[in-house]
């Protein structure tokens, strides 16, 4: 048939096309308007409202009331559950009929008891197949149960996204009916949609994109809406087009469905239970329909509330992990921020997490995922290799505000040296659709052109959830080798990170952390999280020292594995990088609190049950020390006995109004409103305090970021700058004389917002405490204090997960000034050559050293999406230590572990004699952990770490032989952090330890056989 030909203009053509396929507009006549045939009303639809989410059995047995739709129900939070009655008509014989359901909210469909499909329009999820197509022998009179959450993929934020949540919203349905689904224009809106995004992602200057405007300019002239026997002409042209395939050299995409889900965010830990519900069994249902579709999820503690709430969904699940299609991967126990949970934290991140998927599912994942997290430490190669990972997928980096990281196939090198094999995606997102524009992109982005010729193409709704849809599925298979595309394979994580490292001989490394430049703010938002995790941390860590000694001094003592393993899992649950961060919803934190409190409230029983096996019974006043080395310290006691009557430390007021403290060490000379005017190290002669400035000076910021309202500060909050000045009560002494003296004072911020801290001296203590209490009640205001200290560094010294790290104290570049805002752990040090200066903390983790001022980040005020983010009543204490030399040589590292775990006072018998279990016989090697093993109950698990960043020998000394007859080693091995035992490196053990060699911030685990 002839044709006229048509003119080159673009525009005109592409808009034809688009207006064919338009769901907006000419839908009477276009492609659009034919995809459903006839509709049927449904027999009867009611509804039963529950404000709290209940199970199947308990909502099928509710009285269900009529509904109509376009009826509201609500609130927020709230779930209606809907019963639904339909009858096929008889007259659908052959056709492929579907329950089309568009409501507000996420929904799930129940069939026969049993989850069945996850339903959201937001993720492109409307209709539930019936029948593929109805035969005579198929039920025809079906009931299902559709369970309605009230709160949408992204929750219910109040007017944005990330506001806080429309506690009232109201919901309904609007469309459910019965229809019949014309897969035939379902397959040819697929070419058109293909060819037309292949227009417009190849642009004007690719002879391709031009041979798609025409092929589907010629598709429109061939395709009649209203005659089905046409599609097959305008199908055949689209074939032609796809099939057209590619050279040998073109960029392999590995397509891979995700459906990344926050554990928690702008939802409740309880919803996303559901969520997981909902979109993994609609992932079930696409792997029954498509052989190729392989699917990855991660976080253990997702698949366990999975086993728990849809044990017959998890067996399904477990199905398709044996045939190697829905694949477990990261690792973990959630996705953890990679910047705040201890060293210890991460291990047990992926203790837990892998030995759970070994239980379940029979594998040792060898990647770590995070591709959502906030930063990633320095520490975390080391810390995968030791888990059994070698690969590390992640994009997160992508969002940096202001260097691009030049990077998206890299080998990660960690701060001992450690290696990983690393992946960005260079599509730049971990929810792909599965259109043109993401293969476009993942080829034009790749910044390791001519070394990765591989890249991750992960497609799927996530964040809320949803995942992968058949769409998606359909789009991905039409351009499987089509010229002009990259090349798209179904793939694995193994597949992909297996054939990037066949290929890495060009890849460049990346030494250091992987530091984001955005979300800074998530250092310091929510501080009440911030203090319980730091917290629980410590009491976990003396629970299981306490509880490992018992086991070696009294056979009769059980240690509490159970316990301890249920109060962990609580703990790095709460880690997840939408909680510790405090980037969360009201409803989330007030969770997180109330797990907080239970692991404080049923670890103080398991550590008193520990520490009351370990000494003889009486009521003398005694002390358990969980750290590796001897201590002196102030202690409180109930009573004050003991304390003498002479005093060691000196307490006097000046002419000025200041007061004069001094302890032998230190010597402080603190002003009316609490800043310190000097603070004199007297060993060495040394002032710590900078010329004309004031230590300990309170100073308020603006804190009005772009939009991540509690993830953000911006580098713009530094220039509003106001310190804290009105004095409510001038500096008083509390006490004096004896062991420790004390100073209090109360500032006001605002008419809102008060300050009252209690300065504490201690004798022989070489730091200064800072005891405080904040009533905050700000919006949107950023609370620090200041010590401008005498000495002069290029870069300042950072605690991180068992080791530390150095940045830069100047802004050279931009990227020395996108880290205007750090984080670190439980100690910051600026030093010169002899002298330096450590500030100490207990709960908090943003910090800033900018030339000779370091500054720790104490409160935030965003509003969104937690409208009441850290407002209330806070306590914390920081501290500050002068030391002559290093901060290794000053014991900077002790003095922070000194600080953030307490001696604890337990009962004993008065003549009972002091003992120590176990010694390190340099002060590099820090002691972290001691543990029962996961697998033999006779047997022990050490943790060291080197902490100087040096290569040390050292002796680790088993003192607990000499006071206890019930067991002793029988040997030792080194074993990984998932207590694997390592035959590689042999133990050299004497009748009193074992020899150890440390490179710089080695991890080493012992595994002690009793």
């Amino acid at each position: 048939m002839y044709r006229q030909p048509v003119l080159k203009n673009r525009r005109t053509l592409l808009e034809r096309a688009e207006k064919f396929i338009s769901d907006v507009y000419f839908t009477d006549c276009n492609l659009r308007g034919r995809l459903y045939g006839d509709s049927c009303p449904l027999e009867s639809l009611a509804s039963f409202l529950s404000s709290k989410r209940i199970p199947f059995t308990e909502a099928a047995k509710q009285n269900f009331a009529p509904h109509k739709v376009g009826d509201t129900f609500g609130p927020t939070w709230w779930t209606c559950w809907f019963k639904v009655s339909l009858k096929i008509p008889e007259s659908w014989r052959g056709k492929e009929v579907h329950l089309l359901w568009e409501s507000d909210g996420e929904a799930m469909v129940w069939r026969d008891g049993q989850p069945v499909q996850g339903l959201t329009k937001e993720g492109e999820k409307t209709s539930y197949i019936l029948s593929e197509c109805l035969k005579d022998e198929e039920p025809h009179s079906i009931t299902l149960y559709v369970e309605v959450a009230c709160n949408g993929l992204f929750g219910a934020g109040q007017g944005s996204m990330i506001a806080a949540p429309d506690p009232n919203r109201k919901f309904s349905v609007q469309k459910a009916q019965l229809v019949v689904f014309n897969r035939d224009v379902q397959e040819v809106l697929t070419d058109f949609e293909m060819l037309v995004d292949i227009v417009k992602e190849l642009g004007e200057g690719e002879q391709r994109g031009y041979q798609a405007l025409f092929t589907v300019n010629e598709m429109v002239n061939l395709c009649d809406p209203s005659d089905p026997r046409s599609f097959s002409k305008a199908r055949s042209l689209a074939h032609s087009f796809f099939s057209q395939r590619n050279g040998e050299s073109q960029h392999t995409a590995h397509a891979m469905g995700h459906c990344h889900i926050d554990s928690a965010w702008l939802w409740p830990y309880e919803e996303t239970i559901r969520k997981c519900g909902r979109s993994w069994v609609t992932v079930i249902r696409l792997m029954e329909k498509n052989p190729e579709f392989v699917f990855t999820c991660s976080q253990a503690q997702q698949f366990q509330w999975v086993q728990s709430w849809y044990p017959g969904l998890f067996s399904q699940i477990q199905d398709y992990v044996k045939k190697g299609r829905f694949i477990p991967v990261g690792g973990t126990w959630v996705e953890m921020d990679g910047n705040l949970p201890s060293g210890e934290s991460m291990v047990r991140q992926f203790l837990e997490g892998q030995r759970f998927f070994n239980h379940e599912f029979g594998i040792v994942c060898k990647e770590f995922w995070l591709p959502d997290t906030f930063g990633y430490s320095a520490q975390l190669p080391q810390i995968m290799q030791g888990s059994g990972v070698s690969n590390f997928l992640t994009q997160k980096l992508s969002w940096n505000l202001v260097n691009t990281f030049p990077h998206n196939t890299f080998f990660w090198e960690g701060l001992d040296g450690s290696k990983v094999l690393t992946h960005f995606p260079p599509g730049n997102s971990y929810e792909m659709k599965g259109k043109v524009e993401d293969l476009v992109k993942t080829v034009k982005n790749n910044k390791d052109k001519g070394r990765a010729n591989h890249s991750a193409v992960l497609f799927g709704f996530g964040d809320g959830g949803g995942g992968p849809t058949q769409l998606m599925l359909d789009r991905l298979e039409r351009v499987q080798d089509t010229d002009g595309l990259p090349k798209v394979q179904a793939s694995t994580p193994d597949k992909l990170f297996s054939q990037l490292r066949a290929d890495s001989a060009l890849l460049c490394t990346w030494t250091g952390e992987l530091f984001l430049e955005l979300h800074n703010g998530t250092y310091t938002t929510q501080a009440q999280i911030k203090r319980g995790n730091r917290r629980c941390e410590t009491l976990l860590h003396d629970i299981e020292i306490a509880g490992s000694l018992a086991l070696c001094r009294d056979g009769t003592f059980q240690y509490p594995a159970e316990q301890l393993q249920k109060l962990w899992r609580l703990l790095l649950l709460n880690q997840f990088h939408d909680v510790i961060p405090g980037s969360c919803i009201e409803m989330v934190v007030e969770d997180a609190l109330r797990y907080y409190e239970d692991i404080q409230s049923d670890g103080a029983k398991l550590l008193k049950e520990a520490c009351g096996a370990l000494g003889s019974k009486g009521n003398a006043a005694g002390v358990f020390n969980s750290l590796p080395w001897e201590r002196q310290e102030v202690i409180q006691i109930q009573d004050g006995a003991g304390e003498p009557a002479v005093g060691i430390l000196c307490v006097s007021f000046q002419a000025d109004g200041s007061v004069l403290m001094e302890n032998g060490i230190l010597k402080m000379v603190i002003n009316k409103d609490g800043t310190l005017a000097s603070l004199h190290l007297i060993n060495a002669n040394r002032e710590a305090i900078s010329n004309g400035c004031h230590g300990n000076q309170f100073v308020m910021f603006d804190d009005v970021p772009l939009y991540w309202d509690a993830w953000d500060v911006m580098d713009y909050h530094l220039q509003t700058r106001k310190p804290v000045l009105e004095v409510v009560q001038p500096i008083h002494v509390v006490s004096s004389g004896g062991l420790r003296s004390s100073v209090s004072f109360t500032l006001r911020i605002s008419d809102k917002s008060t300050i009252k801290q209690e300065i504490v001296m201690d004798a022989m203590c070489p730091y200064i405490k800072f005891n405080t209490e904040v009533q905050w009640a700000e919006s949107h205001k950023f609370l620090k204090v200041e010590f401008p200290v005498r000495v002069r560094s290029p870069n300042a010294t950072y605690e991180i997960q068992f080791g530390h790290l150095q940045r830069p104290t100047h802004r050279n570049t931009s990227w020395d000034w996108a880290r205007f805002e750090v984080w670190g752990h439980k100690w910051a040090d600026l030093s010169e050559h002899n002298f330096g200066v450590a500030l100490l903390n207990d709960c908090k983790y943003g910090y800033s050293v900018h030339e000779n001022t370091m500054t720790l980040s104490l409160l935030r005020a965003p509003k969104a999406p937690d409208a009441n983010a850290d407002m209330g009543t806070h306590h914390f204490t920081y501290a500050i230590m002068p030391h002559a030399g290093s901060f290794q040589e000053a014991s900077v590292i002790q003095s922070a572990y000194n600080l953030n775990f307490p001696l604890r006072s337990i009962q004993c018998s008065p003549n009972t004699i002091p003992w120590s279990a176990f010694s390190v016989s340099s002060a590099a090697i820090i002691l972290e952990t001691i543990k029962q093993a996961e697998d033999r109950k006779r047997a022990l698990v050490l943790r060291l770490y080197e902490s100087h960043g040096s290569s040390v020998t050292t002796t680790l000394l088993f003192l607990f032989i000499q006071f206890t007859a019930i067991w002793h080693v029988f040997f030792v091995v080194f074993c990984d952090l998932l207590e694997r035992h390592d035959p590689t490196q042999p133990a050299h053990m004497t009748s009193e330890g074992i020899t150890l060699t440390f490179s710089p911030f080695q991890i080493v685990s012992l595994l002690l056989i009793l």
